[in-house]
């Protein structure tokens, strides 16, 4: 069904826009290789906008088959057919022509790679998994709604067509060499990385010793029942943006963001240390969010497609659970590590041991800087008591309006006293 035009379209002067609109994009489409017959059944399907997209994001002179791509590239079919799926885009039909010359030149990059011995077939599949995951990401984030002005369009597929085609000419070249300076940017430096882990000796298969961080915001689903859409967006990037920002200061690296937790690595448990005590004192002077739980552990860990996985970092996922608000534990080889290292700035306390689920009982220790007081966390303590009050008070506003509301319409049946729906009693 047609969407609907916006309320001005009946004007003279929004049809002259749109006539001078659908010309401009006619011009572009028939430069980009479509038929007027094409354009002309786009514009009565209100689906322009979308014929615009295609052919400017992926413009081609000609379209292919998969069985056309392969014979081309003389890759079997089974072989691009694992790539393509690694890259994660959708399965198409055999005879649908879908395909272009960009990705008759990824194909043959593809076996470029596997030909000079970089990589063999397997491991070209798995990069091609990471990257069509960090890419399918990146392209989500740049389309969300009020990211960017290209896509706060009218509802009219003309006039919506006209802008994309305006903007997007100048931005998307630009985003291309935005994503390759970041690329070689974070390739030096996990080059950098591998070559100083091998120049300290480390025999091949031997996992590098990293100290694994874990922060966690306090009442996240509590808020979230709370909230609309744009507040907890507000929320949710403001936790981004500061666990970012601390963790990059103090020289860590954030592995990745998991709602409200994010993950970081570093590689000296001082430098953790440091992390955590400054997410922590971070959220709690950060008028927007609730305190954060912050857990650490140090040891081997298995690095692959970049993320990390083992032991250790289950261990300082199991600890950030059982955290209380506003505070950093640490496991017994993280305190024994920070001995080593001679870190003279902070404070350890012990804590009762506890049985963690898959790890059995493990010793933990409260990180606190050196000379903080007994009292210092009260005042967490009462921020995160006003937060839970404040959300109470909440509820019974909402509960007031939803006893209120039906006495008000029309026609409405009068609420019993102590009635309602016993599902949301």
């Amino acid at each position: 069904m047609p969407r609907e035009p916006s309320e001005t379209a009946g004007d003279a002067d929004v049809d002259i826009s749109r006539v001078e609109a659908l010309a401009r994009v006619r011009f572009l489409l028939l430069d980009l290789g479509c038929t007027d017959q094409e354009i002309d059944q786009a514009v009565e399907d209100d689906a322009l906008d979308l014929l615009v997209v295609d052919r400017i994001l992926v413009p081609a002179d000609h379209r292919l088959t998969q069985t056309e791509v392969a014979e081309r590239t003389d890759i079997p079919l089974d072989v691009a057919k694992r790539f393509w799926r690694a890259l994660g885009f959708l399965d198409v039909g055999e005879d649908e022509a879908a395909f272009t010359d960009m990705d008759i030149e990824a194909v043959h990059i593809f076996q470029s790679l596997v030909a000079m011995g970089l990589v063999d077939l397997d491991t070209a599949v798995q990069m091609a998994r990471v990257i069509g995951s960090s890419m399918a990401r990146i392209a989500e984030a740049e389309t969300a709604p009020g990211s960017t002005p290209i896509l706060m369009g009218s509802g009219d597929s003309i006039l919506d067509a006209d802008a994309f085609a305006a903007q997007a000419g100048a931005s998307i070249p630009g985003m291309a060499r935005l994503l390759e300076y970041v690329w070689r940017r974070h390739l030096q430096a996990a080059t950098r990385r591998a070559m100083l882990h091998r120049a300290r000796g480390s025999d091949e298969g031997i996992r590098p010793v990293m100290a694994v961080g874990f922060a966690d915001m306090v009442g996240f689903t509590m808020l979230s029942q709370h909230l609309g859409d744009e507040e907890l967006a507000a929320v949710v990037a403001r936790f981004e943006e500061l666990a970012h920002d601390t963790v990059v200061a103090l020289g860590g690296r954030v592995v990745k963001m998991i709602g409200d937790e994010v993950m970081f690595i570093v590689q000296t448990a001082t430098s953790a240390a440091q992390i955590g005590l400054s997410l922590a004192e971070a959220y709690a002077g950060d008028e927007l969010l609730s305190d954060v739980r912050v857990a650490l552990a140090v040891g081997p860990v298995l690095v692959k497609d970049g993320d990390f996985y083992g032991p250790v970092v289950n261990l300082a996922s199991r600890l950030v659970g059982v955290a209380h608000p506003g505070t950093v534990l640490i496991s017994d080889e993280f305190r024994q590590a920070l001995r080593e290292e001679g870190t003279t700035d902070i404070d350890t306390r012990p804590l009762r041991t506890r049985t963690l689920k898959d790890l059995g009982r493990v010793q933990m220790w409260k990180l606190i800087r050196a000379g903080t007081e007994p009292g210092a966390d009260s005042r967490r303590t009462m921020r995160w008591e006003r937060l839970g009050e404040v959300l109470r008070e909440l509820d019974e506003l909402r509960e007031r309006g939803e006893s209120v509301m039906p006495r008000r319409g029309a026609g409405s049946v009068p609420v019993e006293p102590g009635g309602g729906d016993p599902v949301g009693s």
